[in-house]
């Protein structure tokens, strides 16, 4: 593989954690939320959008990590 690709890979990688640290992060800013709290307290989890922000930050951070750090 060329020397310029891998850089792109490993600064794919590096993105890829960045974004999925933002998606957790985000996730955990609305689970904070008056209406996610409402809705926690009567059903007992979190919403919908609040797992799949921290579902997607999760996968975006493996997945970047393992771009990062494949030789």
């Amino acid at each position: 593989m060329a020397k310029s690709s891998k850089s792109t890979i490993k600064i794919l990688g590096l993105a890829l954690v960045i974004i999925g640290i933002g998606l957790a992060f985000w996730g955990y800013q609305i689970s904070g939320s008056i209406g996610s709290q409402i809705s926690q307290t009567f059903t007992g989890s979190h919403t919908d959008k609040v797992m799949m922000l921290y579902i997607g930050g999760a996968v975006s951070f493996v997945v970047g990590i393992y771009l990062y750090i494949r030789k």
